[in-house]
């Protein structure tokens, strides 16, 4: 996988934890949401069109 999709991915785990405990910070829960399914859609982007360039 792509350097930059990793950190997106980590972000995002990160920020959906932090939106979970803590209810004042609710909206992160939704921004991890939203960069997880924006990482999946490019991994999958990547996987089906072939380009497995591994860096």
């Amino acid at each position: 996988m792509n350097i930059l999709l990793i950190i997106v991915i980590v972000v995002a785990v990160v920020l959906a934890i932090t939106g979970g405990l803590v209810q004042s910070l609710n909206f992160l829960l939704w921004v991890g949401l939203v960069l997880a399914a924006i990482a999946i859609i490019a991994w999958l982007i990547r996987m089906i069109s072939g380009r497995n360039s591994n860096v």
